[in-house]
């Protein structure tokens, strides 16, 4: 019986929480196509007859521009050590560019850990001379040879070729986690995430980077879910644009997060959805923490 931890990193938007969602049959960490879609380490995991995999998503690499910057870092970073195996998830459409270089000079190269490189969005790649083309720049960043895995997390093409391969890089150890149970997630806190889902679907420019979702109130009942939840943005004129003319984006909002969440708990859930303004909370290290974004080593 194989059983291990395997971070999953790269650049943002390469495709690190549909991949995971892709190889769990099912949606546990919210996707967009905005960067810092993924804020904090997500645990799924993948239990067959082979093994146990403990997946760990993380949010994606870049340069922080404020307090909520240097943890989303600081997430990657804390996630590396504890790994047995790295997911280095690239974008294959694209040649490595200089994010993808400072990933792996300062975090891939300095650890022990083994890595596979995984070429992502191959069902959007046409010219197989492309493909090779860029997967040497990739592999060029490396002053040693690792394994190769060609995805489509969208798809799912070559996912049972990407499962195997973990495997084999994987200790033997008896099971973590019971049969039945892919994340560790609590339900307070899929809510939170499922809300900001919504709003980065549904907003534009630093709007979907500058709200943070707090529950104050989860009452579960038999027969219907009681939810009650802050949107915290950082302007009063962001605070405007979330409500919409007559309450019509949060009304919008509110109800995409309901059909999602009744589809999840699989009863009825009320949601009240209030906005209110914390300002420049990005940089704070208090407000930071009052709304979850503290190191859980």
């Amino acid at each position: 019986m194989k059983c291990g931890f395997v971070t999953i990193l790269g650049r943002p938007n390469v495709g690190k929480s549909t991949l995971l969602n892709q190889i769990l049959g099912q949606k546990i960490v919210i996707t967009t196509d905005k960067a810092q879609t993924t804020r904090k380490r997500i645990k799924g995991i993948l239990t067959d007859e082979n093994g146990q995999i403990i997946f760990v998503d993380t949010p994606g690499v870049h340069r922080p521009l404020n307090k909520l910057g240097e943890f989303l870092l600081d997430e990657v970073k804390i996630a590396v050590p504890d790994a047995d195996l790295i997911l280095f998830l690239v974008d294959g459409t694209e040649s490595a560019g200089k994010g993808d270089k400072w990933i792996v000079e300062n975090i891939l190269n300095k650890t022990e850990t083994p890595v596979i490189l995984v070429m992502n969005k191959l069902d959007k790649i046409k010219n197989p001379q492309k493909i090779e083309e860029n997967l040497i720049s990739y592999k060029t960043l490396f002053d040693k040879n690792i394994p190769l895995v060609r995805i489509s997390a969208k798809t799912g093409r070559n996912k049972d070729t990407l499962i195997s391969n973990i495997l084999k890089k994987l200790p033997e150890g008896e099971k973590l986690y019971p049969d039945d149970i892919i994340t560790e997630e609590s339900m307070r806190s899929v809510t939170e995430e499922i809300i900001r889902e919504k709003i980065l679907l549904n907003t534009q420019d630093e709007i979907p980077h500058s709200v943070a979702i707090k529950i104050e109130k989860y009452e579960e009942n038999e027969d219907i879910d009681r939810i009650y939840a802050t949107i915290y943005c950082e302007q009063k004129s962001q605070k405007g644009i979330l409500i919409g003319k007559g309450g019509s984006l949060l009304k919008l909002i509110g109800t995409q997060a309901r059909i999602e969440l009744e589809n999840i708990t699989e009863k009825k859930v009320f949601l009240s959805l209030e906005v209110k303004v914390e300002k420049d909370w990005r940089k704070k290290d208090n407000i930071l923490k009052k709304f979850g974004y503290k190191q859980e080593e």
